[in-house]
């Protein structure tokens, strides 16, 4: 549904001088794939093989209907079927418009055409992950993927580094924000309909969310290379996130999700946000929502774009599960903990899952 690093952290990164270079630059140079773009076998989490948006399961993707989330008991049956099984699902009927989701994919899509030079305004610096660019180098044996992405903090208003903030498009700013405020609503709206899917308080999870919760938006540009079955857009992971909420290329595929061991690709559905479960909420619920293993490939001709924003939790206390989840037949799964996105991507980037620190 993607560094606080060490002086070392950076002397690595000035190892290969490739790493300096943003994707779009090195996919330039279609005579040349270097080698630490070169993705090695994925034991862990299926062959690569298995590398195609196809896949031999033919369930598809869960599609849920927001708008009956209040008034349909089958629709809330889905959704708790959807999150335990496949910790992701597609949200139709959710309330933004299609027309303003084609706003927040042209801001993406014009910033990302602007020269190398005038995107390098917005640069992240050395020591943080905010910013323009690709992320951290933190081992010389780590596989790098092929994109380059604009990360933002968005929420809070006042932690807004707005130094980060592309002045052209001229609307970005105005879009960025109105389309947070409207995942908000969302956000919380979901939160409340997964609590009570499980008979919960329907504050239940909010109350663990918190009123300083922050979020994080991740614009993504994954360039075409003539060697897609060498590259990863994104490496196998899943989210720290509480919820993530993924805006997709409007044509071009690449999204895949882990499923009882074999790779699905998520299809592209007009005007839909293909939501997933973090690591927070599979906590918060004791294991019984699926915090889901996901990767993107690359398409060898067609350059795809994406918008993620992750939601996560106040950070002023840990977060655990539920109290009306544990019983003594299910015992708590998990110890009380506090995520930071800097633990994320230090697990990320060297191929752990930060939620496995976590069980008890």
């Amino acid at each position: 549904m993607v560094e606080s690093q060490s002086t070392s952290a950076t002397a690595m990164e000035n190892h290969d001088s490739q790493t300096n270079k943003q994707v779009q630059e090195i996919a330039a140079d279609y005579n040349h794939l270097p080698e630490r773009y070169i993705r090695k076998q994925d034991e862990q989490y299926g062959s690569l093989n298995n590398a195609g948006v196809s896949s031999p399961i033919t369930q598809d993707i869960p599609v849920i209907d927001v708008s009956l989330l209040t008034s349909s008991l089958s629709e809330l049956d889905k959704l708790k079927s959807a999150v335990s099984s496949w910790g992701c699902f597609q949200a139709i009927n959710h309330g933004i418009e299609g027309s303003f989701l084609e706003k927040v994919r042209e801001i993406s899509e014009l910033f990302f055409r602007f020269s190398g030079e005038e995107k390098k305004k917005y640069l992240r610096a050395e020591d943080n992950i905010e910013g323009y660019g690709n992320d951290m180098v933190l081992s010389e044996k780590q596989t790098l993927d092929w994109n380059d992405r604009l990360y933002l903090n968005v929420l809070p208003k006042h932690q807004r580094r707005l130094q980060f903030w592309p002045q052209n498009p001229s609307n970005f700013r105005e879009v960025v924000d109105e389309y947070v405020s409207k995942i908000e609503l969302i956000n919380e709206f979901l939160l409340k309909a997964l609590a009570r899917s499980l008979n919960l308080e329907e504050t239940s999870f909010l109350d663990q969310y918190g009123t300083s919760a922050t979020m994080q938006a991740r614009f993504n540009y994954y360039p075409p290379c003539p060697w897609p079955d060498k590259v990863f857009g994104v490496k196998a992971h899943a989210d720290i996130s509480i919820l993530t909420f993924l805006l997709q290329d409007k044509e071009v595929e690449g999204l895949q999700v882990l499923k009882d061991g074999q790779w699905v690709g998520v299809p592209i559905l007009p005007h839909a946000l293909t939501i997933s479960i973090g690591d927070q909420l599979e906590i918060m619920s004791n294991g019984i929502f699926k915090s889901p293993m996901h990767r993107v490939l690359i398409n060898s001709k067609d350059a795809r774009m994406s918008v993620a924003l992750f939601c996560m939790p106040q950070t002023e206390k840990d977060i655990g599960p539920v109290d009306g989840l544990v019983t003594d037949e299910t015992p708590r799964l998990y110890k009380n903990v506090t995520f930071t996105v800097d633990s994320f991507f230090n697990n990320y980037q060297k191929g752990r899952r930060a939620i496995d620190a976590c069980k008890i």
